[in-house]
């Protein structure tokens, strides 16, 4: 049967960027970094030709034998699309070779250049193929719902084909019966994270140091197997938003990390593990043409699996006082009774003192005597040649080292077989029997013309017995893929329970404290979790507050006094919350978030020439289109990169649809009158990192401390930049023109009755929330009164201090043509501007709203403890009408 490709590579104007060199299917030692990153993957892709965009997925990974199947409704720019492959991270990428020209594959090939792309025939999109697949390869008791469920989603099953048949026709690999691991993964069930946002929030790599462990998952890579290294990756880029799921893990971290002698027992029963996925995917997936290599690695997996099986016993027994309920399903699957035919057919097979080795010569002495004695008597003579060989090649060395009067030592590896090493320092020249000889600074290697005889009769000996043992070993694969299955769901209990260790870790090394899912973000004390690593003396942990009333938070401040760490901190701790890991704070409670973003990037993107300001809007843009209620988003310093006048006013625009979009935003700006005219708005909350500046500003104190209201501090910029040395003249006409701008542009804020309303309705708003709390919260008796008596008053002192604003803002007006005159640097139509714009005091933009505080959260306008147990606030989406009256009082108590 032959089958039609051709690359990517060979459609000329793609050449530059989809010209890729294929990665290398070879075998090598496994560790946690490159089981994690170099997985080979093969992803195939399909759409549908309707007005409607679905798009079918399939991911096939060679290095873990499972296969991943979706099928996505997405937009016209295959947003969803792009995030799925890039979490999956495709060595080759397949499409039909009709879509050479679509729209999907040259969006796909930008924003994924790094895989090779490769076109196949159409008949091969097949889902009576993929049907004929599932009855083979799928595991017999997941067969039937698999093809159910792919039975309505004819994309993904097209694509499951193609990309099977491309590996058994072009790889040369085929999988055993009933041994693939099959799942469909819905598009919903997980927290979508875009590229970007992974990029900027480096939540898998650092920006400055690919290679640094400075990034979420180097923080939380605290696993001790692949697997579980492989797991930990997938829940950072696929938060779960599945609430049950979420508190289970909560549940089995709590367990582990509140006892010591089972958490201790666990690690050091996960250090035993060799990577189980990679052990049993090469027991299932044979070459359509066997050549020796195959079968002497054979032997190797044996002996990997004979190993994986005798360590899962010590799991079960580590496990034995555990009470949550994943960890005792965990055990369950990891009973002795679940293996026991398995480890039956090992011990009936190989050799009970047999194990895997990492050196060359005692990994080859162990597939030697692999299979057990007796079992095949031409195996036993072979063997018996293998190890005369052995003795005479120490011998000879024995012999030569008394007749040279030299210290010679026997070595081997791979390449020369044995070799002999003698001291660099004990002879001047050799004598002539030595040859391929390799000088190095210590020593001297070389052999002679017997030893490598001696060599080639060894090799021809070890080929021979490994032949022999192909069939027994043979047998012994074919008997364990029966129980396949039974092993799969093993080690990925193992995983999980290696990624809920490492969690465990965390939360008892670091101090870390188990989150809350309500409908309300509140943190107190919160920390960000890279930032506190690096920096553990420095750090200062802040709060955070934030409810559909407080949904939109403006933050303003110095330069340099952490703003876009406290944002970034909140969106990492999120993430953490969602893959079932305690997080870095004192209190912490969260909605679950089905999509964050983060456009917190300010670098051009000098490849695709596009400028600071045009990465900001494409970024933006992506947002606006696809935020929901259920999103967080942090924005950093938007609208830097054009003028000012263009920067403020989109970043307004931008700034009201994220507000009328209901999610959480967190809003990092050096615009004060975007904070101004915001703040009228309801759900809008201003705030801004303290800094301190003495009286004569020649010194700048950061407290990186968060507060209530927008920042206050007058020219801060000028401040920073006397610290630098800037010329004193230049300084001197900065701060003269700085002055003039802010006494000619500063105007009475809030001087008409419709901004008077909009205050009183938003303090009305947030009254309400308060009482609707402390109806549902845990306050009682007295305690409940003073506080009901101390918001009374707070109330009605606010309420007051609006109607004193108004008053004085009458008195500024009629001062605010004597202060235009007396400066004849501005004309008429310099003041008409003025006048339309509207440009307004930060010190009176926002009338604060703290609320008496007994959790302890200084920046939460609300108070915690009043909140029941398990949801702190269920908060009433409604907003008072503009026709609605406004009272000068209010009596609580």
């Amino acid at each position: 049967m032959s089958m039609s490709f051709s690359r990517a590579s060979s459609f000329a104007p793609l050449t530059s960027r989809v010209n890729r060199v294929s990665t290398a299917r070879t075998a090598r030692p496994a560790t946690t970094a490159t089981s994690v990153a170099s997985q080979d993957i093969i992803c195939a892709i399909s759409e549908s030709r309707g007005v409607s965009t679905t798009v079918g997925l399939a991911f096939l990974n060679l290095t873990t034998a499972e296969a991943v199947l979706c099928q996505i409704c997405d937009s016209q720019t295959y947003v969803k699309t792009i995030t799925k492959i890039g979490v999956f991270e495709p060595t080759e990428i397949l499409f039909m070779n009709t879509c050479k020209d679509s729209k999907l594959f040259y969006i796909v090939q930008e924003n994924l250049p790094d895989p090779t792309f490769t076109f196949i025939d159409r008949r091969y999109w097949s889902d009576k193929t993929c049907h004929e697949y599932v009855n083979r390869l799928a595991f017999p008791e997941d067969a039937e719902s698999i093809k159910v469920t792919l039975g309505g989603n004819y994309f993904a099953a097209c694509c499951f084909a193609a990309v099977v048949k491309y590996v058994e026709l072009e790889l040369n690999w085929t999988f055993a019966s009933h041994s693939l691991r099959i799942r469909f993964e819905p598009s919903q069930g997980s927290m979508t994270i875009d590229l970007s946002t992974i990029c900027s929030l480096e939540l898998i790599q650092n920006l400055q140091n690919a290679k640094s462990k400075d990034n979420l998952f180097g923080l939380m890579n605290e696993t001790l197997t692949p697997m579980g290294a492989r797991l930990l990756r997938a829940n950072i880029l696929q938060p779960s938003i599945e609430r049950s799921k979420l508190l289970a893990r909560y549940d089995a971290v709590e367990d582990l990390s509140t006892k010591q002698e089972m958490f201790l027992s666990v690690r050091q029963a996960l250090k035993g593990f060799v990577d189980s996925d990679k052990v049993l995917t090469s027991l299932i997936l044979v070459p359509t043409k066997r050549k020796f290599q195959y079968v002497e690695q054979s032997v190797n997996n044996v002996i990997m699996l004979k190993t994986y099986v005798s360590s899962i016993k010590s799991i079960y027994k580590a496990l034995s006082t555990a009470q949550s309920t994943l960890l005792l399903t965990i055990r369950e699957l990891c009973a002795p009774a679940g293996h026991s035919s398995v480890e039956q057919l090992i011990e009936g097979t190989l050799n009970e003192h047999v194990a895997y080795q990492t050196k060359p010569l005692d990994l080859r002495n162990q597939r030697i005597y692999c299979v057990r004695a007796g079992v095949n008597s031409l195996l036993d003579v072979a063997r018996q040649t293998y190890k005369e060989a052995n003795t005479d090649a120490a011998d000879l060395v024995t012999q030569l080292a008394e007749s040279s009067n030299l210290r010679l030592d026997l070595k081997y590896d791979s390449a020369r077989q044995y070799y002999i090493a003698i001291p660099a320092d004990e002879v001047d020249s050799l004598p002539d029997i030595f040859i391929n000889v390799y000088r190095k600074k210590k020593r001297i290697e070389c052999q002679t013309l017997d030893l490598v005889k001696l060599n080639q009769k060894i090799v021809d000996a070890h080929d021979e017995v490994i032949n022999m043992s192909d069939r027994t070993i043979q047998e012994l694969i074919q008997d364990v893929c029966s129980e396949i299955s039974g092993l799969f769901r093993v080690s990925e209990a193992i995983a999980m329970l290696d990624m809920l260790a490492a969690f465990a870790h965390l939360a008892t090394f670091y101090d870390y404290i188990r989150p809350e899912l309500t409908d309300t973000l509140a943190i107190k004390a919160g920390r960000h979790p890279i930032r506190e690593k690096i920096h553990s003396k420095k750090y200062i942990p802040n709060d955070a507050y934030a409810t559909q009333q407080s949904r939109f938070q403006i933050i303003t401040g110095c330069n340099m006094s952490g703003k876009s760490t406290y944002i970034r901190s909140l969106a990492l701790m999120t993430v953490m919350a969602q893959t079932g890991c305690y997080v870095p704070a004192e209190y912490a409670s969260f909605p679950i978030v089905h999509q964050l973003f983060a456009r917190v990037s300010t670098a051009d993107d000098l490849e695709a020439n596009v400028s600071t300001f045009a990465v900001e809007m494409r970024e933006m843009a992506f947002i606006l289109h696809n935020i929901e209620p259920r999103s967080m988003v942090i924005v950093d310093e938007l609208g830097r990169g054009t003028s000012t006048t263009d920067g403020l006013a989109i970043a307004i625009a931008i700034a009201e649809a994220l507000v009328e979009s209901k999610s959480l935003v967190w809003f990092v700006t050096h615009f004060r009158d975007l904070a101004v005219v915001m703040a009228e708005r309801s759900g809008v909350v201003n705030l801004h990192l303290a800094a301190e500046i003495s009286s004569d500003a020649s010194k700048m104190t950061m407290l990186y401390k968060i507060a209530e209201g927008p920042v206050t501090n007058q020219f801060y910029g000028l401040t920073l930049a006397k610290l630098v040395d800037l010329p004193p003249d230049v300084l001197d006409v900065a701060q003269d023109v700085a002055e003039k701008l802010n006494e000619i542009t500063a105007r009475r804020h809030g001087n008409s009755g419709a901004v008077t309303i909009a205050r009183k309705r938003n303090l009305i708003l947030s009254l309400r929330e308060q009482l609707y709390q402390a109806r549902n919260g845990t306050l009682e008796g007295e305690a409940l009164r003073k506080w009901l008596k101390k918001l009374q008053d707070d109330f009605l002192l606010r309420m007051a201090s609006i109607d004193d604003k108004l008053d004085d803002a009458s008195s500024e007006t009629e001062q605010e043509d004597d202060i235009i005159e007396e400066d004849d640097q501005y004309d008429d139509s310099q003041e008409g501007s003025q006048t339309e714009t509207e440009l307004t005091d930060d010190s009176s933009s926002t009338i604060s709203t703290e609320r008496p505080d007994t959790h302890g959260i200084a920046t939460g306008p609300t108070d915690l403890s009043l909140a029941g147990e398990g949801s702190i606030l269920m908060t009433s989406s409604q907003e008072i009408p503009e026709t609605s009256p406004v009272p000068e009082s209010v009596e609580l108590v």
